[in-house]
């Protein structure tokens, strides 16, 4: 009987009239209003936020990653995992080769270079041979609920989970999903696809095909999504000049070695956006790295990581003199 009348109060719950976002999750109220102001009805919020497959199930596993012990050793392990990558130039090659004709008209629409955008999708995915394990929605539902919201890093947190939690649902209303089967496979981070998109990016997801939702898992969509992510977020409009960045694996070890003397290194920074924080600047006051400096911050509008940029730079490099011949 008690599971009888718990399976009616579930679904008059679920299919009742809502015209509020009344929470007892203050989080969750927020949402909701955002989410409404963006075009999505009360009803369909409501039903979301109140699915147990949404908000009454949590990653115990994404959260434990995103603790500052475990992202502070998954940063310091970035230049093993670029050295890493360099045994998979010849996958790069033949990936660029097969998907020629996405690039051609991605790199002449977008005027990202087809090496960089390519060496970016190995980083994040293997050029999607990693498999997903983790629910986007509900990796940033746990970090909501489990932050405190006491520190720096624990509002930036709340915020990030709150950005994305938004777009999410605003993604499965407009294409029709219902909450239950709105499933997003995702990095233990929340970031969705191919290219890893978190999911307040995907306004910038595009598809090859003309007329057609874009689909993160599709390698063309990718390749399109990635492109037109660079030519919008960094202003990249035209192709970089290989030639002008000099000895590229040269500055690449330079860099290693000045990152590993200095605690707080970044290629391209001397402070944070905000002032608060100081940066060594390996680049800084060096007219020879100048045009290399650009573009390394170009690619840290992807991946805000003075290693991770210089990583796919340096793959990119590499894989356009195979290209080449040279």
């Amino acid at each position: 009987m008690k599971k009888i009348l718990a399976s009616l109060l579930l679904s008059s719950a679920l299919f009742a009239n809502y015209t509020n976002c009344s929470f007892q999750n203050t989080d969750y109220t927020t949402v909701c209003e955002k989410v409404v102001k963006k075009g999505v009805s009360y009803e369909y919020a409501n039903k979301f936020l109140l699915s147990y497959f949404k908000t009454k199930k949590y990653d115990e596993k994404s959260w434990s990653l995103l603790q500052p012990k475990k992202l502070s050793m998954h940063k310091s392990n970035e230049k093993r995992a670029n050295n890493t990558l360099v045994k998979f130039l010849p996958k790069l090659i033949a990936h660029l080769k097969e998907y020629k004709d996405v690039y051609d008209y991605s790199e002449e629409k977008y005027g990202v270079n087809r090496e960089v955008v390519a060496s970016i999708l190995l980083k994040e995915t293997r050029l999607g041979s990693y498999k997903p394990k983790h629910d986007a929605f509900i990796v940033f539902n746990t970090m909501l609920v489990r932050t405190k919201a006491q520190t720096s890093r624990e509002k930036w947190l709340k915020k990030l989970a709150l950005s994305n939690m938004t777009s999410i649902i605003e993604f499965c209303y407009e294409n029709k999903i219902i909450p239950r089967e709105c499933n997003l496979p995702s990095s233990y981070a929340g970031a969705v696809g191919i290219p890893q998109f978190m999911p307040e990016s995907f306004p910038y997801a595009k598809s090859y095909e003309q007329n057609k939702a874009p689909d993160l898992t599709k390698m063309e969509d990718a390749i399109f999504s990635a492109s037109y992510f660079l030519h919008k977020r960094a202003k990249w409009s035209q192709p970089l000049n290989y030639a002008k960045l000099g000895d590229m694996l040269e500055t690449e070890q330079s860099w290693y070695e000045y990152d590993f003397k200095h605690k707080n290194a970044s290629f391209v920074y001397a402070k944070s956006s905000n002032g608060k924080k100081r940066y060594r600047c390996f680049s800084c006051n060096k007219p020879e790295l100048l045009y290399t400096k650009e573009y390394v911050q170009k690619i840290m509008r992807y991946n805000n990581s003075s290693n991770y940029a210089i990583g796919v730079l340096s793959l990119a490099y590499r894989a356009h003199k195979e290209l080449q011949g040279e």
